[in-house]
């Protein structure tokens, strides 16, 4: 019961490793909103963990606004954040890549953490603690061919870690980062291109320890970098890759 009394904001938690991480903060003793911009997954992953869910585009400030209030009326105040919730483009040539996919990708992966800033950051400011956790990849430091913008959404994510941190510590907000390797969730195919038997094993042989993350490594991860156990870490992005970044 690591997060007993806790209460959490999950992005992107109704599927793959943010409903991973949902899990794991329940049976912590957290409390948890579940923002999905699948309102109907979101809604279904609630219901299994007695947490409360609703729909929301990341990228969209009335929809940050909306889950401020929504947590504020649920539980009062926030004391974690996760911002989970990402996208990625099918392997190609980065001058392939069309611009409104370009700007979705940056829209999801990076303005998202800014419109966090401004809308659940005052809400910890005023409490005078909270912690955030941002879920990057570790294709922000070994960048994989071919996912060059995603690589690069992921860079930024790391980086706005580290600076979230040092400006926010002064005010009891410890931000982390969490760097997975590709993992069995929705995404896996996209990063893969085709998901074939000869892809996995190419995917595979990068990974030392010899397996995809799961939702429940992310899970394990998340909570102690969310918990107490963690009070003195801050400002870094941990590698759950199975040695894939030695």
């Amino acid at each position: 019961m690591r997060l007993a009394g806790k209460t959490a904001i999950i992005t992107g938690g109704a599927s793959g490793f943010g409903l991973g991480i949902a899990a794991k903060f329940v049976a912590e003793g957290a409390r948890v909103l579940i923002a999905d911009i699948n309102e109907e997954a979101a809604i279904k992953s609630a219901a299994e963990f007695d947490a409360v869910a609703l729909a929301v585009d990341v990228s969209k400030m009335e929809s940050w606004e909306a889950l401020a209030l929504a947590a504020k009326n649920a539980f009062g105040s926030v004391d974690i954040l996760v911002n989970n919730a990402g996208i990625t483009h099918l392997p190609q040539p980065m001058q392939d890549i069309e611009e409104d996919e370009f700007d979705r990708i940056l829209a999801v992966n990076a303005k998202s953490v800014f419109l966090s800033a401004k809308t659940i950051v005052p809400m910890m400011i005023k409490a005078g603690s909270g912690v955030i956790l941002n879920v990057a990849s570790t294709a922000g430091i070994s960048p994989r061919p071919n996912l060059s913008w995603y690589n690069a959404s992921k860079g930024w994510m790391i980086t706005a870690t580290k600076t979230m941190a040092v400006e926010l510590a002064p005010k009891g907000i410890r931000v982390n980062a969490i760097n997975p390797v590709a993992g069995e969730t929705p995404l896996l195919q996209k990063f893969m291109g085709q998901d074939t038997p000869e892809i996995r094993k190419k995917f595979l042989a990068t990974i030392p320890l010899g397996r995809f993350s799961t939702p429940q490594d992310m899970g394990n991860a998340a909570v102690f970098l969310c918990s107490d156990e963690a009070s003195m870490i801050t400002g870094i992005a941990m590698e759950v890759d199975g040695g894939r970044c030695i």
